[in-house]
């Protein structure tokens, strides 16, 4: 399949699909928003310029690093916006938890998801709407769409932004009730994605199997390179193995399900762009687990020696 024909590919969205989307994107805020606490930010105040500068390697590095990609690949314009949007998502809980079972530093991990959480409202459409005019071909699509910035950035704020404060007000005022909230919301928005994901692969099969041979290797490509990104600039920062890999989580992980709401509800479900986001957001969670697979691996050679030096 040549590049003209992956860009005509399209995801097929009715109105009934587009609120039932809406309602899967409310679902998936709110239950972030119920976890978040004041104390996630604690860390801000005490470490300011290690909180600012992950903040700013996942908000201005993984685009950067992405738009760079793309110059240097030269991919269907489609696929290109997928890219884009993917990185222009904020980093998921699922990051917490590999940043866990890897030994990295946690709290630092949920400091850096809160704050890309919280500022998705606005960062996540501005994102999207600038690094796409950065790169010809993506910027003629979304024009081709007719895609007016102004709407798009303030649907889509507010569409974050609404469940965002919700669920931060509930947290503060019942927090017991927001806490047993999240545990049932958390979930079924991670279910919906799933389902999402599972449904247009099988009704969209074809788009798939045609762009497959394409749409793995870049997935796989721009993945590793987000969590190379992440540890080089962890380290470059000067900060400890365990931080470090938080920060590779956190750019390497990021919330693709947001990705592919965005993408169905405000861009008209551009085909190479949902396989490019429905491919990353089964991807990522391997290549992190392997890669929290090969830390521990790194750690449990690291004490091998040690151990048996105690035990002589």
């Amino acid at each position: 399949m040549d590049a003209s024909s992956i860009d005509q590919l399209q995801v097929i969205v009715d109105d009934q699909s587009r609120l039932g989307i809406t309602l899967i994107l409310f679902v998936m805020m709110l239950s972030v928003s119920l976890t978040l606490n004041l104390s996630d930010f604690a860390l801000m105040r005490r470490e300011p310029l290690r909180v600012l500068g992950g903040v700013a390697v996942q908000l201005i590095g993984l685009p950067l690093l992405t738009l760079g990609l793309i110059l240097l690949l030269s991919p269907p314009a489609s696929i290109a916006l997928g890219m884009l949007i993917v990185a222009s998502c904020p980093g998921g809980n699922v990051s917490n938890v590999l940043t866990r079972a890897a030994g990295g530093n946690t709290a630092y991990s949920v400091t850096l998801t809160s704050i890309s959480s919280v500022s998705a409202a606005v960062m996540t459409p501005l994102s999207i709407l600038f690094w796409s005019g950065l790169y010809a071909p993506a910027s003629a699509l979304v024009t081709s769409l007719e895609i007016d910035p102004l709407p798009f950035f303030a649907q889509t704020a507010v569409l974050l932004a609404f469940p965002l404060v919700l669920g931060m007000v509930i947290r503060a005022w019942r927090p017991a009730f927001a806490k047993q909230a999240a545990a049932v919301l958390g979930p079924i928005g991670l279910a919906f994605i799933g389902l999402l994901v599972l449904v247009g692969i099988v009704q969209n099969l074809s788009i798939f199997i045609a762009t497959g041979a394409l749409i793995i290797p870049i997935v796989i490509l721009h993945n590793s390179a987000a969590f190379g990104l992440g540890w080089l600039a962890g380290r470059g920062m000067g900060m400890e193995a365990a931080r470090a890999r938080a920060l590779t989580f956190e750019v390497g992980i990021q919330n693709a399900g947001l990705g592919l709401v965005i993408l169905l509800s405000q861009f008209d479900g551009v085909g190479g762009a949902a396989a490019i986001i429905g491919t990353w957001s089964i991807w990522h969670l391997i290549g992190g687990s392997l890669l929290a697979g090969l830390f521990r691996l790194i750690d449990s050679r690291k004490l091998g020696p040690r151990a048996a030096e105690r035990e002589t």
